[in-house]
């Protein structure tokens, strides 16, 4: 039987973790279907809040065994996103298990441990400026983990002038490259907010 999981992020961009969720599946001989609707295109531009979210996706009629909820932590403790979802889940969806998706500060910092990758999505590998990066559990410290992604993709690229402006337009397709590309036996696996998401996505495909 396949395992029907809907993925809500807090942007399209956060489709770089579907890859993430199948290989978990596929490591433990779980066929899955991920389905992680693009609300916008959908005609629902004004959902934002994780109840929104999961209540316009249920009016699509379809069914899931597992809901996977991707929610920043920002400034707010881990503890109260991890509340907060599954406060949404209980009362949109009532009945169906769920995986919360909580990195802190924001996922951003997950993206930041690899400086290959960040070379290679800023279209220039063979780069030699320093980018500073914070060092293993650091970036969870980050005040704003997107801005310093950002700045590090714009130093990364070498880029000048118009073709920067270009490149920087692209951010959001950049930031899914990269969620792609972790790799989840790197320095990301210190990070307890990524061990979490890993291990509760495990055990809830073996319940499932």
């Amino acid at each position: 039987m396949t395992l029907r999981i809907l993925f809500t992020g807090e942007g399209t961009s956060d489709n770089g973790l579907v890859p993430h969720i199948e290989a978990v599946a596929a490591l433990s001989g779980t066929p899955v279907s991920v389905t992680s609707p693009d609300f916008g295109r959908l005609g629902f531009a004004h959902c934002h809040s994780v109840p929104e979210k999961l209540r316009s996706a249920r009016g699509f009629g379809d069914d899931y065994d597992l809901i996977m909820v991707h929610r920043d932590a920002d400034r707010t403790p881990p503890e109260d996103r991890l509340e907060e979802v599954a406060k949404a889940v209980a009362a949109e969806w009532p009945g169906h298990p769920h995986v919360a998706v909580i990195p802190v500060r924001a996922l951003e910092a997950w993206l930041l441990l690899d400086e290959t990758s960040i070379r290679q999505v800023a279209e220039n590998p063979n780069g030699r400026m320093k980018l500073g990066l914070p060092k293993h559990t650091a970036v969870e410290n980050v005040p704003d983990p997107k801005k310093l992604l950002m700045d590090t993709l714009t130093t990364a690229s070498g880029y000048k002038g118009r073709r920067l402006a270009s490149f920087q337009k692209r951010f959001p397709h950049h930031r899914h490259k990269l969620l792609e590309r972790i790799d989840p036996c790197g320095p990301i696996s210190r990070l307890a907010s990524w061990k979490a998401f890993m291990d509760d996505l495990k055990a809830a495909i073996s319940e499932a």
